[in-house]
C-alpha cells in the first residue's frame, strides 16, 4: 500500500469516527423524542381507564340552586334536555314559575318532571335539608346536584359595607355547604354522584372591587378540594366552575355599581352567553372533572392556579405541567395591564380633582 493510500485511509477513519460524535446530540434527541412521543400515547390510551365514568343524565335527577335565572337555569335546560328529571331550587316562585315553564320546552319524552322548590338555601340548613328530602320523594335521590346559587358585588373595599362581606360569604359559601351537605349521605350510600359548584374567574384570581365577591368564590374551591377527596372513594365527584363574566340579570345588577377600574379590566376579557357557559360546565361535570373553565382565558387561568387540585386524568396533569411556564410568562403581562388600568384611572381621578379645585 502506498503512503497515499494509508493517508487517504487514515483521513477516511478520522472523519468517519468524528461524524459520528458530531450525529451523536442529534441522535440522542430523536430518541429523547421518541420516547416522549411514546409516553404521551401510553398516557392518551390508560387516561380513560383511570377517569371516572360518565354519568348518564338521561333518567338523573339533578338539583340545580339558583336555578330561576341565569347560568343556573340554563344549566337545568341542558340536562333537561338530555332527559334529566329537574328540581329548581330559588327564592323568588314568580321566577321559578317562569322558569319551570322555559325548561319544560327542552323535553325529549313525557316522563320527564320539573320541580319547584322555593327557599333560601343560605340561611337555615334545617329547611334546605327538608326541601332536598322532599325532592328526594317525589323524583328519587339526587344524582346531580348544581350549587349555582350566589350573588355579587363589586366596589372598593373600603366602601363595601360591612355587612355585605358576611352576605356574600353566606350565599355564595354556605348556599353551597347546606344543599351538598343534605345529599351527600345518600351519595355516599349509593356509591355514586356528581357535585358541581359554580365559582367564577374570580374566584380564580383577585381583582380590583372584588374584595368581598372573590373570597366567597375562593372558598368554593378550598370546600370542593377537600370534599372530593373525601368522596372519590365512593365514587362520587367534584366539579368547580369558572364561569367569566356572563350575560345574565346578576351581571346587568352588577354593572350599575361597579367601580371604572372594575369595568375596564373586565373587559379584556370580553362577556360569554349563559346557554354556552352551561354546555361546557355540564359537559365537564358529566365527565367527572374537577376544574371547567369557560375559553382559552379560562383554560389558561385553570392552569396557572391548579396547583394541588385533583385531575381526572393523567392527560390533564402533563397539559398542565407543558403549558405553565408559558402560562404565567402570559400572564405576568396580564398583571401588569391590569396595574396600568388601576394606575391611569388614579391619576385621571387626582387631575380632575384638582381641576374641580382651581375652578
Amino acid at each position: 500500500m502506498s503512503s497515499e493510500e494509508g493517508l487517504s485511509s487514515t483521513i477516511t477513519n478520522w472523519l468517519f469516527i468524528n461524524s459520528w460524535w458530531l450525529l451523536l446530540p442529534f441522535i440522542m434527541l430523536l430518541v429523547v423524542a421518541a420516547f416522549i412521543v411514546a409516553f404521551v400515547l401510553l398516557l392518551y390510551m390508560i387516561s380513560p381507564l383511570i377517569s371516572p365514568k360518565p354519568l348518564k343524565l338521561n333518567g338523573a335527577h339533578v338539583v340545580v340552586t339558583g336555578g330561576s335565572s341565569g347560568i343556573g337555569k340554563c344549566i337545568a335546560m341542558e340536562c333537561y334536555r338530555q332527559g334529566a328529571f329537574i328540581t329548581l331550587v330559588a327564592r323568588d316562585e314568580a321566577k321559578l314559575l317562569q322558569a319551570k315553564k322555559d325548561v319544560e320546552k327542552y323535553a325529549i319524552n313525557d316522563k320527564q318532571v320539573v320541580l319547584c322548590i322555593s327557599v333560601d338555601v343560605s340561611s337555615d340548613y334545617s329547611q334546605v335539608e327538608s326541601v332536598i328530602k322532599q325532592a328526594q320523594e317525589k323524583l328519587g335521590p339526587v344524582d346531580m346536584l348544581v350549587n349555582c346559587a350566589g350573588t355579587s358585588l363589586s366596589g372598593k373595599f373600603e366602601e363595601v359595607e360591612v355587612d355585605h362581606f358576611k352576605k356574600l360569604m353566606e350565599v355564595n359559601y354556605l348556599g353551597s355547604v347546606y344543599p351538598t351537605r343534605a345529599v351527600i349521605t345518600t351519595m355516599k350510600e349509593r356509591r355514586m354522584g356528581r357535585i358541581m359548584f359554580v365559582s367564577s374567574q374570580a374566584g380564580q384570581i383577585g381583582l380590583f372591587g372584588y374584595t368581598a365577591y372573590s373570597p366567597s368564590k375562593f372558598a368554593l374551591r378550598g370546600l370542593a378540594e377537600s370534599l372530593q377527596m373525601e368522596i372519590k372513594p365512593y365514587n362520587i365527584y367534584v366539579t368547580v366552575a369558572y364561569p367569566p363574566d356572563t350575560d345574565t340579570p346578576g351581571l346587568a345588577e352588577e354593572n350599575r355599581t361597579k367601580p371604572l377600574e372594575t369595568k375596564l379590566i373586565s373587559e379584556t376579557s370580553g362577556v360569554c352567553q349563559p346557554e354556552q357557559v352551561a354546555k361546557i360546565v355540564v359537559r365537564d361535570a358529566v365527565q367527572g372533572n374537577f376544574n371547567s373553565s369557560v375559553g382559552p382565558d379560562g383554560y389558561m387561568l385553570s392552569a396557572l392556579t391548579c396547583g394541588m387540585s385533583p385531575v381526572t386524568s393523567i392527560t390533564e396533569g402533563l397539559q398542565q405541567i407543558i403549558t405553565m411556564g408559558l402560562f404565567r410568562t402570559i400572564a405576568l403581562f396580564y398583571l401588569g395591564s391590569f396595574d396600568s388600568i388601576v394606575r391611569r384611572c388614579m391619576i385621571q381621578r387626582e387631575q380632575s380633582k384638582a381641576a374641580d379645585k382651581r375652578e
